[in-house]
């Protein structure tokens, strides 16, 4: 089921607020682990049992952990890691890997094998990362374990979180699960809307529109594409997959609030980033916090020798590439951004110091839409053969290939994106998800938000299915 959907939003969602309301707070729980459960079984009913499976065998693999010794504990955790990261590689990455065997195979001329292909999960990336969260967190005696396994079903079940994301880690929702009495009230609801209706906003009319023209130019015969078709591809898909995945990550915070949850944020102002590694202290930051103490930290973290510290923050990256899907292009993207994370601290950011802030922020832009080619494209040769034109200067009509919409939300993207860069805008920002407690202020913010609803509501239903980049992860 899609956020962005008219099932979702003109019925599953009203009639779930509404027994929301209704419940006792002491029943909630179990009204949003149904509703979650609901969520996912209409759109992967296959999986259900795979995944609520998996739920149990978790519970049971922490439940009265610290009652073993250390060695007991140990294997416990060990059993639970490689169940979950086994179940990620046979259902997300069988296919891959056969795949290319069977490339290699011809290629040597023997037969390829036999292979029925293998379905993937709907946000089997997202869940199992939650899932590995609670293992960690549990047996690094960082929170206890769930004592109920309804408990620890709605964890992994919350639907705002569940396709894909916030990453929201096991220690910062366990207290929140059993009392967020505090976090039940009106002002927190009315937040919760009005960074709903935003979310929503940044998918249906900007992300959207972007996209469409974006899905025509790929749509092309390679030799129909122009430099300045690639140039609009490649800047469209930028701020779309922006206002995409933070049009979700805003919707699902949104409805966690609704409900009495605080999830983490996930995005500030990424593309006004001055260098790589800033960047990514602003783009998918639950992610991005995830892999630094869930993986880079445990390979010895900036505690090992430089050699081998380089290559561990590298490795985090590919993987990170991986994670995101299992093709080629999103191994080359990891792996770019890995190389320019390490050549930051090794002499980019020495090289690049003396240029001006405004220079370093266009550079970092220029490089991270270079790394979306990569993410967007069917595969490798596609991409680079889009780049190829890029670094072509001929025939060089940008606006030309856009019609006044498309210009309008293209520009209005870019003004959006970089508006952080004034330290006044980007310091208030927060304020703008949040109810304002001033009569005359949220009055007038709630004329915007009603206009904002109206809108993307009608945009809504006069399109079709929309779903979110990252459900394919």
């Amino acid at each position: 089921m899609v956020f962005s959907s008219s099932l979702f939003l003109f019925y599953f969602l009203p009639v779930f607020l509404l027994l929301n309301y209704l419940f006792p707070l002491q029943r909630r729980n179990v009204l949003i682990a149904a509703a979650s459960l609901l969520f996912y079984t209409w759109g992967a009913p296959l999986f259900v049992l795979v995944l609520l499976a998996g739920i149990c065998a978790d519970f049971y693999l922490m439940k009265n952990i610290r009652q073993l010794s250390y060695s007991q504990q140990t294997l416990r955790l060990w059993a639970g890691v490689v169940l979950n990261v086994g179940l990620l590689l046979y259902f997300k990455y069988a296919n891959f890997f056969i795949d290319n065997l069977n490339s290699a195979l011809t290629v040597a001329g023997f037969q390829a094998l036999h292979w029925t292909k293998v379905a993937l999960p709907i946000g089997i990336s997202f869940f199992t990362f939650h899932k590995l969260s609670y293992l960690i967190d549990v047996y690094r005696q960082t929170k206890s374990p769930f004592e109920r396994l309804s408990d620890y079903l709605l964890y992994i079940l919350l639907f705002p979180q569940l396709i894909a994301g916030p990453i929201v880690r096991y220690n910062e929702i366990a207290d929140q699960i059993l009392d967020r009495k505090h976090q039940e009230n009106v002002h927190h609801y009315l937040s919760g809307f009005f960074r709903f209706i935003i979310g929503l906003s940044k998918k249906v009319l900007i992300a959207n529109v972007l996209g469409e023209e974006v899905d025509l130019i790929y749509a092309l015969p390679a030799a129909d594409i122009t430099p300045s078709l690639a140039w609009v591809a490649a800047i469209a898909y930028t701020f779309q997959i922006y206002f995409d995945f933070s049009g979700y990550s805003d919707m699902a915070i949104g409805l966690a609030m609704l409900m009495g949850f605080r999830f983490p944020e996930n995005f500030n102002y990424p593309y006004i980033a001055q260098s790589i590694t800033e960047f990514w202290r602003r783009w998918h930051i639950s992610l991005g916090n995830w892999m630094r103490d869930y993986m880079y930290i445990p390979l010895g973290g900036n505690r090992v020798s430089t050699t081998r510290m380089y290559f561990n923050l590298w490795l985090v990256f590919l993987i990170s590439g991986f994670w995101h899907g299992a093709e080629w292009t999103f191994l080359v993207w990891g792996a770019y951004h890995g190389f320019f994370l390490v050549a930051e601290r090794l002499f980019l950011n020495r090289l690049t110091s003396h240029i001006g802030k405004p220079t370093r922020l266009l550079l970092t832009f220029t490089l991270a839409l270079i790394g979306w080619v990569f993410f967007r494209a069917p595969d490798l040769s596609s991409a680079i053969h889009m780049l190829k034109l890029m670094s072509s200067i001929r025939d060089f009509t940008l606006f030309d290939q856009l019609s006044i919409k498309q210009t309008s939300i293209l520009i209005t993207a870019a003004l959006f994106c970089f508006a952080g860069a004034f330290p006044l805008i980007e310091k208030n920002a927060p304020r703008l998800y949040e109810a304002a407690t001033h009569r005359g202020k949220l009055v007038f913010q709630s004329l915007i938000i009603l206009f904002l609803c109206v809108w993307s509501f009608s945009e809504v239903l006069s399109s079709g299915f929309n779903p979110f980049i990252y459900f394919r992860f």
